[in-house]
Order: C-alpha cells, then sequence, then structure tokens
C-alpha cells in the first residue's frame, strides 16, 4: 500500500481537523524528531549486529526480500548452483581421466614371458604353508 498525493493529501486534511491548525506544526516536527530517532537506532542496532554476524544481509536487503521471497529463493538457487558448479569441476576432471582408455603394461616389460604354474591353489591347501 502505496501513500499517493491523494492518500497524503487526505490524511493531511484529517490531521488539520483533528489537531488544529496551531497544534498541527507541533505534532508534525515531533514525529519528525521521532522517524529521525528511529532511523539512527535502526542504524546503531545495524552496525552492533554487523561487528558481531559481518556475513548477515543489510536490513533493506532483507526488507526486499520480505516483500519478494522469489528473489531471495532465485539468489540462493544461483549461489548453490554456483557452489555445485566449484564443487562439481574436480569430480568432472576424475571422470574424465576415468574415461580415458588406458594401456595395460604386464610387470617385467611389454614382453613378458606367460608360464604355466599349475592349477590355481585351494583354500587350505597343505603346500601354502
Amino acid at each position: 500500500m502505496g501513500l499517493s498525493p491523494l492518500r497524503l493529501l487526505i490524511v493531511a486534511v484529517v490531521a488539520l481537523i483533528v489537531l488544529g491548525p496551531d497544534k498541527l506544526p507541533q505534532v508534525a516536527r515531533q514525529a519528525g524528531t521521532l522517524w529521525h530517532n528511529l532511523r539512527n537506532l535502526q542504524q546503531k542496532v545495524e552496525e552492533e549486529i554487523r561487528e558481531v554476524a559481518p556475513d548477515l544481509p543489510r536490513s533493506s536487503d532483507l526488507m526486499r526480500y520480505a516483500r519478494s521471497p522469489v528473489a531471495l529463493l532465485n539468489q540462493l538457487a544461483d549461489k548453490a548452483k554456483g557452489d555445485a558448479d566449484a564443487e562439481a569441476a574436480p569430480d568432472a576432471e576424475v571422470a574424465a581421466m576415468a574415461d580415458e582408455p588406458k594401456e595395460f603394461t604386464p610387470p617385467g616389460g611389454d614382453h613378458a614371458e606367460v608360464t604355466e604354474t599349475g592349477p590355481p591353489l585351494a583354500y587350505g591347501d597343505p603346500s601354502l604353508n
């Protein structure tokens, strides 16, 4: 709900009727002073919070997120995607290395001699001792 010029005019007329022309400037001055003091208090509290937790978003950002939660979700999704891409980069390198064909070189060089050693040994074979 924005304050259009028509709404501001209606508020001014109602305030003039309720307060009268002699009290209106004094009340407006007090309202302005109160508003200024509240803004200063907000800035001081925000500065103290920044000292303790510097990674928190600013209050203006929080207000924008409250008005449009979709913007916050989009920002978080972009950040998560960027983090996932950064983490996936080493995995992609490993996967690329795994896909490369490897040549098998038997122990003893390319022309190692294959010999028959007999049947495979069975579990519990006394010849193993």
